[in-house]
């Protein structure tokens, strides 16, 4: 008997050798294959706040040139309210993530507007997959155009079914519109609501909320941005809620506040920064 024992204890160690390293070839394999058809572009695209232009991120822009150990390219757009687009700015041939930035003729503030510029973005959308070829994205949204791509994101990225978003952050989005309440709920919240189960299971997301007093960002109330939980938890692969405060937290300062620009650099472009900055970011407060 011990000697068959022992006998089965050598076959099952066998065994374990010869399968623990197949099995971890084909685990590296499968994601090779799957990252394999990626392609190499993998813009970061740009929604502005209502009453902002396509020019909302120059500032934004300038802090990471400044800082980043890329240099991006910058294209912007500008959707008529016919669909039509005016382009200014050009990407680099040999920019693999260039920033492109989507502002609207129509930029009033409202849900029907923000309803109308999901559709504007939807167009905008496709005509930059046509003519650049990418099938993959990061995405960016100050104030309402968090919750213009987040509208997209449930509703109108499946009509373009190869391409897929990585990861989007969005910075002071007011996903129950001004109100202050943590019981109410606004028309906006409950549209974005009903069609969460739209969002890409895989897509990681990053809500930043500024505080002067730590209730506001002396435009939107900090309720407001927390409700985003409740449209992207469960939904999606990975939320985070980070809360910036201290100096240059007004609504219009987040995009270039230092603070956002390094959470920027570090959790939606996937930089390697400094370990005093990564530090610094550890620190804020998260939910």
């Amino acid at each position: 008997m011990k000697r068959n024992w022992w006998k089965w204890l050598v076959g099952v160690l066998v065994l374990m050798g010869v399968c623990w390293p197949a099995y971890n070839w084909s685990k590296a394999n499968v994601k090779t294959l799957k990252n394999a058809g990626r392609t190499r572009m993998a813009p970061v695209i740009m929604i502005p706040g209502s009453s902002a232009t396509q020019n909302r991120f120059d500032s934004l822009i300038t802090e990471l040139g400044k800082e980043t150990p890329k240099k991006h390219s910058v294209l912007k757009l500008t959707v008529q309210t016919n669909g039509t687009i005016k382009y200014s700015g050009s990407i680099d041939r040999k920019d693999n993530e260039p920033f492109i930035v989507i502002g609207f003729a129509n930029n009033k503030d409202g849900k029907a507007n923000i309803d109308k510029q999901a559709v504007w973005l939807n167009t905008a959308f496709k005509a930059l997959v046509k003519t650049y070829g990418f099938n993959h994205f990061y995405a960016l949204g100050h104030s309402n155009g968090g919750l213009i791509w987040t509208l997209f994101l449930e509703r109108y990225l499946k009509e373009t079914p190869k391409v897929q978003i990585d990861r989007l952050m969005t910075i002071a989005s007011p996903y129950n519109m001004e109100s202050t309440s943590t019981t109410a709920k606004t028309s906006m919240f409950k549209e974005l609501y009903r069609y969460r189960s739209g969002l890409p299971r895989s897509l990681t997301v990053y809500s930043i909320a500024g505080t002067e007093n730590y209730s506001s960002d002396g435009t939107v109330p900090a309720n407001s941005v927390n409700y985003g939980k409740y449209i992207y938890q469960n939904q999606v692969k990975h939320f985070t809620e980070i809360t910036v405060t201290g100096a240059n937290t007004a609504h219009s300062d987040l995009p270039q506040n230092k603070q956002i620009v390094a959470l920027i650099r570090q959790y939606l472009l996937a930089e390697n920064v400094p370990d005093s900055v990564r530090r610094q970011n550890q620190r804020q407060p998260k939910q």
